[in-house]
C-alpha cells in the first residue's frame, strides 16, 4: 500500500497524547503496523518529515523511528510527544530479547541545544520505577534526523560529562542503514546491540559481523566490470551516472556540492568507487544528497585523474579528480527519491518500488538516459 504519508496524517487527524484508543496518534501507529511493511516506504515517509518542519512530522517521525525498534526485533513501547507531570516523558523504550533497554530520544534536528541530563533522568525514572533493573542494562539513544556536521554540541556534552557508556548517538539515516543491513545480511539482533551498545573490551564480536559481511555477494555495479578498449565510434557515446555525496565532520552534502561542484566545477572519487575507470568526458552525472534527493547534475570534462585541490577533505580518500561543466543546481528544491519517481525508473522495472531501494544510492552507478533524465527531471527524448 503505497499512499503518501501527507494523506496519511490528514486523514488521522492531527497527532497528539490524548489518551484512548480511537485517537488520531493511536490510528497511526495501527497504520504503520498494519500496513507498512516494507523499509523503502519507511525510509520515504522519515524523509518527508525531515523536510517538513511542522509539529506533526515531527511527531510522526518520532513514532517511525520507533516502528524502526521493532524491525531490530526490540520490544517497543511509544512515548509521549510532551511531557507532563508525573509522567515519565521519554520518546520510546525499546526491550531486547537479551534483556538490555534502550530508552529512545528522537529529534528533528541539532540546531537547538539538548540537555543530556533529560535522557539520563528518564533512565533513573524507569530505574526507580522497576521498569529497567539497572544502568548496567540500559542507555539512553539520540536518534537525529538532520544532523549538522557543524554543530558538536550533544557529542561535547556527552564526552565533557563523561556518559560515553550510558548515552550514544545516530542519524535516523544510518539508524535506516543498520535495519537494511539486519534485514539483507546474515547479521542477527545481538550483532545490531553490539553496533549500538558502548564499546566492550573484547572487539571480537564487531570484527565477526564485518567478516561475515564480507563473505556475502555484494550488489554488483551496473556499468562494465572490466577495462575494455573502446572502439572510435563508442568513444563517442554518452553514458549516464548517479553519484551519493556524503557530508563531512565540517560540512552537509548540500555544502560539499554548492563548493566542489557550484564553484570549483570538480568532483573525486576514491580509488574503488564503482565505474571511475569507465567515467570520461561528455558523460552525463548527476549528484544525491545522502538523505535528501538529487539536487545537482552536469556534464563530465575530463576523465578521472589523479590529483590534489584544497577543497578536496580527505584527499588521501579521494585522489580521483575531474572536471566538470554545465552544471545545474537545486539545493533548495531536491528532486525526492519517493516510491512515485522509482515507480518510473529502468532501474526498478523489475523490483517492488516499495523494498528497500538504498542500494540505488549508497555507491556510484551507471544508469539509463531514461534514468537520467527522469532524476533531474530533463524533459525526455522521444
Amino acid at each position: 500500500m503505497n499512499i503518501p504519508l501527507n494523506l496519511i496524517l490528514e486523514l488521522v487527524g492531527k497527532i497528539g497524547d490524548e489518551p484512548g484508543d480511537d485517537v488520531p496518534r493511536e490510528k497511526f501507529r495501527r497504520f504503520l503496523t498494519e500496513n507498512v511493511k516494507e523499509l523503502g516506504q519507511i525510509r520515504d515517509y522519515i524523509g518527508e518529515c525531515i523536510r517538513n518542519p511542522k509539529e506533526q512530522y515531527n511527531r510522526a517521525l518520532q513514532d517511525l523511528v520507533n516502528y524502526l525498534g521493532q524491525f531490530l526485533e526490540f520490544e517497543v513501547t511509544f512515548g509521549r510527544y510532551h511531557g507532563v507531570s508525573g509522567q515519565i516523558g521519554f520518546d520510546g523504550l525499546w526491550k531486547s530479547p537479551t534483556g538490555f533497554y534502550i530508552v529512545v530520544e528522537a529529534k528533528t534536528s541539532e540546531v537547538y541545544a539538548i540537555k543530556t541530563a533529560t535522557l539520563v533522568g528518564y533512565v533513573d525514572e524507569l530505574i526507580s520505577e522497576r521498569k529497567i533493573p539497572s544502568w548496567e542494562h540500559a542507555l539512553g539513544l539520540y536518534v537525529i534526523g538532520r544532523p549538522d556536521p557543524q554543530i558538536h554540541q550533544l557529542e561535547n556534552a556527552i564526552i565533557a560529562e563523561r556518559r560515553t557508556q550510558q548515552l550514544r548517538i545516530i542519524s535516523v539515516e544510518s539508524l535506516l542503514s543498520l535495519v537494511e543491513i539486519f534485514h539483507e545480511y546474515d547479521v542477527n539482533h545481538e550483532d545490531i546491540l553490539s553496533v549500538i551498545k558502548p564499546a566492550r573490551p573484547a572487539i571480537d564480536p564487531i570484527v565477526d559481523m564485518m567478516t561475515r559481511l564480507i563473505a556475502q555477494p555484494v550488489p554488483v555495479d551496473e556499468g562494465p566490470s572490466k577495462k575494455v578498449p573502446l572502439a572510435k565510434e563508442e568513444l563517442k557515446e554518452i553514458e549516464y551516472w548517479v553519484t551519493p555525496v556524503r557530508g563531512d565532520e565540517e560540512k552537509t552534502p548540500e555544502e560539499v556540492i554548492k563548493i566542489l561542484i557550484g564553484e570549483e566545477k570538480i568532483y573525486a572519487f576514491g580509488e574503488r568507487t564503482p565505474g571511475r575507470r569507465h567515467l570520461k568526458s561528455g558523460d552525463m552525472i548527476c549528484f544525491y544528497a545522502v538523505g535528501k534527493g538529487v539536487v545537482a547534475h552536469a556534464e563530465v570534462l575530463s576523465q578521472p585523474e589523479k590529483g590534489s585541490h584544497p577543497s578536496i577533505q580527505q584527499p588521501e580518500r579521494y585522489p580521483w579528480l575531474f572536471r566538470l561543466k554545465n552544471e545545474n543546481l537545486y539545493l533548495d528544491n531536491p528532486i525526492v527519491i519517493d516510491a512515485l519517481l522509482r515507480a518510473q525508473l529502468d532501474a526498478f522495472r523489475e523490483r517492488d518500488a516499495n523494498k528497500s531501494w538504498a542500494w540505488f544510492v549508497q555507491a556510484t552507478r551507471k544508469i539509463s538516459e531514461n534514468d537520467f533524465n527522469v532524476l533531474t527531471k530533463q524533459e525526455i527524448k522521444e
